[in-house]
């Protein structure tokens, strides 16, 4: 009797697990990406995920910690990976910035052809100070370009981008937000797109063709 129980009690956490993995997946696919673009199946000869239809990527002209005025149209020319984080993020802006320095190292010199640029989603706690430290506590000072401002300022570029960014009423020093790295041609086209957990391997494999496109 104890061993039907067992085995009944095994299946239905199987199934539970199934509907949750499904919920999950069609969460996921109905994320919304900027300019109106879809997902679409791979096919492009890249490992991100090809978006369509083909546009221009979302403006972006923003400040950096350094006070100097930075735009997504100043790196035409270069592939560039577009991304959001906090500095005081616990979990997956680390994530983000760690693989992106890991492909860069892996790029070696053809990394000249990429361009990083992260947007603040923390306006009250991404300082100018809290970024620098940020970006040398994972190797990325001169390398990435952190985009700060305030709230008003980066609401503009979240819209455009279709990106969400939620203070934890709980919790006021995390944020909720979308975790996305954004492939841009040099020809200025969002191209594709690659989840939080993306391995540095598929930038490195990506960043030539899109900087040749």
């Amino acid at each position: 009797m104890r061993a039907k129980l067992a085995a009944s009690l095994i299946a239905l956490l199987v199934v539970a697990a199934l509907i949750g993995l499904l919920a999950f997946k069609g969460s996921s696919d109905r994320t919304p990406l900027p300019g109106g673009a879809r997902e679409a199946a791979a096919g492009s000869g890249l490992y991100g995920t090809l978006t369509l239809p083909a546009r221009q990527a979302p403006a972006i002209a923003l400040r950096n910690d350094r006070g100097e005025r930075v735009t997504l149209a100043q790196y035409r020319g270069r592939a560039v990976l577009v991304t959001f984080l906090y500095a005081h993020c616990p979990d997956v802006c680390p994530l983000i910035a760690a693989n992106l320095r890991v492909a860069l190292k892996l790029l070696g010199p053809r990394a000249a052809k990429a361009q990083l640029i992260a947007v603040s989603v923390d306006p009250r706690g991404d300082t100018a100070r809290s970024v620098r430290h940020f970006l040398g506590a994972h190797e990325l000072l001169g390398r990435m370009q952190y985009l700060i401002g305030s709230g008003g300022e980066l609401s503009r570029t979240w819209k455009a981008w279709s990106v969400g960014s939620t203070r934890d009423v709980g919790q006021p020093e995390l944020v909720a937000h979308s975790a996305l790295v954004y492939g841009i041609s040099a020809s200025g086209r969002l191209t594709d797109v690659y989840p939080s957990s993306f391995e540095p391997s598929e930038i490195v494999h990506d960043v030539p063709r899109l900087a040749a496109r």
